[in-house]
């Protein structure tokens, strides 16, 4: 007999649909796997299993079936306030914190019908590219625990690879869905700026913090997005005068479908290559192979795009980030909880002159018109997720900011350009490291463009024949 957790989300939700299993079973049986599995992985920062049952019996007998997400379970990333629930954005500053109000996405989640089980974690305020802060233990990667699982939607990775969530959402600011679901062997889908409206990124310094869904599949990483995008129905209901352009959805059907024929271009170089020796693993090399020969073999015209010199960018960038860290609500004595990396940044932007933020902002306004002028004659873009191999627990310096930065930046130079543009960006497991460990390629898509990366993840999907293959903990 098939046990829950084995079915993907698509699945799952049908068999809700069709009353054939309820949200209380669903939720039960979640907790259970969580209960089991999550000391050895880490995936979450706190677990509610009482108010889940509750929610869960509440959706059963008040929400109607047509909520997208109807008894759908899930975990809220633990930087999303929930009401009544512990909230600690990964850091000792916050470790008692309960708030009094939920923020949009854990509302929009809710009026989609899901269940939370809990709070999946986070490093501290999200800032890092893996989850290994002092708040808790570090989170582990399921298909290989002595590696990190990537960040900062870490936890939402480990749990949805480890089965312990049919699918979760995350937030990216810089990567953080993209570079855990490439960890970990998921799909992780970033959104057009504008596109989400409980996460638009439009109210993030820069624009660059979006909500999207990670899951095992594209059809799964589809479904949870349209609950995202219009959680009561569609029409989606923008709250903001600026929105993604084209239609926003629902993109289940053409990650179903997955059909079309498109031309693609292939890019290996990175902005941050005149700041840092940048190098692709051998196994991120593969993967892109394997990806470009699917492609081939599918129909689609590939070729490589030229590389671009953009010398600007790491220091733009660095003061976005720098700045983003400066507005962390820790003063005074507090500032001896935080940890080394977050008190250097949130140092360094609030010791920076607003001038230097107005030309940052500035020049990355440049930089965005001139990244989708570049990609322009593509329907999309292919890059390796990764750089390199997911590296093991405890291989980032945690003392000297500036060393950490680098080491992020030599793991995940591919994913922060595409939100600083606002592009789509999809990240699908396509090949594996000798240690079986996944790897993966992005593909970053038009402006508006997740039917298209949607079409395309689906396609490369079922050519490299990936779908059923679970980390040992399974």
């Amino acid at each position: 007999m098939t046990e829950l957790h084995e079915y993907t989300a698509l699945e799952l939700h049908q068999l809700l649909q069709r009353r054939d299993v309820s949200p209380v079973e669903v939720t039960r049986h979640y907790l259970d796997r969580i209960e089991r599995l999550d000391d050895a992985i880490g995936a979450f920062a706190t677990v509610t299993p009482e108010a889940a049952i509750e929610r869960a019996r509440f959706v059963e007998e008040h929400v109607p079936t047509a909520a997208p997400l109807w008894g759908m379970p899930l975990a809220d990333k633990d930087l999303h306030r929930r009401a009544g629930v512990p909230t600690r954005l990964g850091s000792r500053a916050f470790t008692d914190f309960v708030p009094d109000e939920s923020d949009e996405l854990v509302r929009a989640v809710d009026d989609a019908g899901a269940v939370s089980l809990g709070k999946s974690a986070t490093p501290e305020f999200g800032l890092p590219s893996y989850t290994e802060g002092l708040a808790g233990p570090p989170t582990r990667n399921p298909w290989d625990p002595s590696l990190g699982a990537g960040g900062s939607s870490g936890g939402a990775a480990a749990a949805v690879a480890s089965g312990m969530l049919p699918f979760a959402p995350g937030s990216d600011g810089g990567g953080s869905i993209r570079i855990p679901a490439a960890a970990c062997g998921l799909v992780g889908l970033k959104p057009s700026r504008g596109r989400v409206p409980a996460g638009p990124g439009l109210a993030s310094l820069g624009g660059l913090g979006v909500a999207g869904p990670i899951a095992r599949n594209v059809a799964d990483a589809a479904l949870l997005l349209d609950g995202l995008i219009a959680p009561s129905g569609y029409p989606a209901v923008h709250r903001f005068a600026v929105r993604a352009p084209g239609d926003d959805g629902p993109y289940l059907g053409a990650a179903i479908r997955g059909e079309g024929r498109f031309q693609l271009g292939v890019v290996t170089d990175t902005p941050w290559d005149d700041a840092y020796e940048i190098t692709i693993a051998p196994e991120a090399h593969a993967a892109l192979e394997r990806a470009i020969t699917a492609f081939d073999a599918l129909g689609h015209g590939v070729e490589a795009i030229a590389p671009v010199a953009e010398p600007g960018y790491p220091a733009a960038f660095r003061t976005i980030w720098q700045t983003g860290a400066a507005t962390i609500d820790v003063d005074g004595e507090a500032e001896a909880l935080l940890e080394p990396l977050t008190r250097w940044l949130m140092l360094r932007g609030r010791s920076l002159p607003a001038r230097q933020l107005a030309e940052a902002l500035a020049w990355l306004a440049g930089f965005e018109e001139r990244v989708i002028r570049r990609f322009a004659p593509f329907d999309a873009v292919v890059t390796p997720a990764l750089a390199l191999t997911p590296p093991p627990v405890g291989w980032y310096d945690q003392e000297d900011g500036e060393r950490n930065f680098a080491q992020q930046v030599r793991v995940t130079p591919f994913t922060s350009f595409v939100n600083v543009a606002g592009l789509p960006a999809i990240t699908v497991p396509v090949d594996e490291t000798a240690g079986g460990v996944p790897m993966g390629v992005q593909l970053i898509g038009r402006p508006g463009g997740e039917a298209t990366l949607f079409a395309l993840a689906a396609q490369l999907e079922r050519r490299v024949r990936r779908g059923h293959r679970h980390p040992p903990n399974w």
